[in-house]
């Protein structure tokens, strides 16, 4: 979890949605005390792209690792991409 802290990572259910939907994920972080309704569909479109789910920590936990101020049901972490080559 101590990944969080970098840059490359989005917060939010809806930005981690569009993240994964968009396959720019490595790993994604669902919070054991979110509302089921709203992290199971996440969890499945994870498994469905094959991206590694943790479930192991509280809102609280995952907003502080995130260095926000609140909690979060989801966090995830961007695959580094791949530069451009260059002419």
């Amino acid at each position: 979890m101590e990944a969080l802290a970098a840059k490359e990572k989005v917060v939010g259910l809806k930005q981690v949605r569009r993240a994964v939907a968009s396959g720019k994920v490595r790993k994604v972080y669902l919070a054991c005390d979110a509302d089921p309704r709203l992290i199971r569909p996440l969890e499945g479109r994870c498994r469905e792209r094959g991206v590694p789910v943790s479930g192991a920590h509280t809102m609280a936990q995952l907003g502080r690792a995130c260095g926000i101020d609140v909690g979060t049901a989801a966090a995830a972490l961007l695959a580094k991409e791949k530069p451009l080559p260059t002419e």
